[in-house]
């Protein structure tokens, strides 16, 4: 991150003594803030109302969470029912609150294994961003949609990071960043990361992107994920259904990008995903602003689902794979 000059290094998240500190994502990019939990219910609403944000983020905060919560002296199941009830569609949320859960049955230091968690968490997305640059050829102009860069992963991003990658080599590449209404998480915070790297990009409308596959302005779409299943379908930000429909009908192909803590291996079926819907008011208006007249309702679903017929391959730490491999990745790491 460049400020003023200099360069900063910081995860989206991280603790200092029994607080939690997360970069106050709501107020990006005009105002960089650090916000700091104290109790289980301020990690909770921080959740919830997005200041942090990000399937990844969410699990490390959800896990420093738990390591607070021991370190307070609180009861370990009651903070992480809490937690859990904040964002019902991010998988990485309930991995690494059941994983805490399940060390501090046996005795385990949750502050210390939260710390391993995001490191180890900063690492996959390491390797996933070197797995997927492979996919990516010189040139390649890329859409991605919504935010899976850094701030939605600790560190180097899942969608992002085989784009970060891919330019690092000098691949000349160019990025389509979908604007994300109705949070506008692509306009707000994929151009703020792609701007601090000097990644050549456009934000574009989100209802552009068809414009610019039928003109053959876009190579591949590479996304993120909040959950995946275990047939390979992927529930991401709302409006990724639509890009993954677009694709297929423009023969583009479409990669989804998550480590393997974002699969859902006892989900079989799309449908079962729960989809969080959100309040009418962030449709409404924009930043307080309202732009619908009084009396004017709204639905505001969070997430849709991309069944594993629109996804060329899912990008993970482990490697590139097909929907239909998923299963045999299961088989191969076993479970939590």
């Amino acid at each position: 991150m460049k400020t003023e000059g200099s360069i900063q290094d910081l995860p989206a998240v991280w603790m200092e003594g029994s607080d939690v500190v997360m970069i106050e994502q709501r107020k990006l990019p005009g105002v960089f803030e650090l916000l700091r939990a104290t109790t289980t219910d301020e990690v909770a609403l921080s959740i919830r109302d997005m200041a942090v944000r990000g399937a990844p983020s969410i699990g490390a905060t959800a896990a420093y969470g738990m390591a607070q919560a021991q370190m307070l002296g609180e009861d370990l199941d009651t903070a992480a029912e809490k937690l859990k009830a904040t964002r019902p569609t991010a998988f990485d949320l309930f991995y690494a609150v059941d994983l805490m859960q399940k060390l501090a049955r046996t005795g385990g230091d949750l502050a210390e294994a939260s710390r391993s968690y995001a490191d180890n968490l900063t690492a996959r997305c390491r390797r996933i961003g070197e797995h997927g640059e492979k996919l990516i050829r010189d040139g390649a102009r890329i859409l991605t949609h919504c935010n899976a860069g850094a701030l939605a992963t600790l560190d180097h991003g899942t969608a992002l990071a085989p784009i970060r990658e891919a330019h690092a080599r000098g691949k000349g590449i160019f990025v389509f960043a979908d604007e994300t209404r109705p949070r506008m998480q692509g306009a707000r915070l994929t151009v703020w990361e792609l701007m601090q790297e000097d990644i050549p990009h456009a934000l574009i409308a989100d209802n552009a992107a068809g414009h610019f596959m039928q003109r053959g302005e876009i190579d591949m779409v590479i996304t993120g994920a909040d959950r995946v299943t275990l047939a390979g379908d992927a529930a991401n930000k709302i409006g990724t259904y639509e890009k993954a429909v677009l694709a297929r009908e423009n023969a583009i192909p479409f990669y989804v990008a998550v480590p393997v803590s974002t699969i859902d291996f006892s989900m079989e079926d799309w449908r079962d995903i729960p989809i969080e819907e959100r309040g009418e008011d962030e449709v409404l208006s924009v930043w307080g602003k309202r732009l619908s007249p009084e009396g004017a309702r709204a639905r505001n679903p969070a997430f849709d689902v991309t069944p594993a017929k629109y996804i060329t391959g899912i990008i993970t730490e482990e490697g590139v794979f097909k929907p239909e491999e998923i299963g045999g990745l299961k088989d191969r790491l076993g479970t939590l």
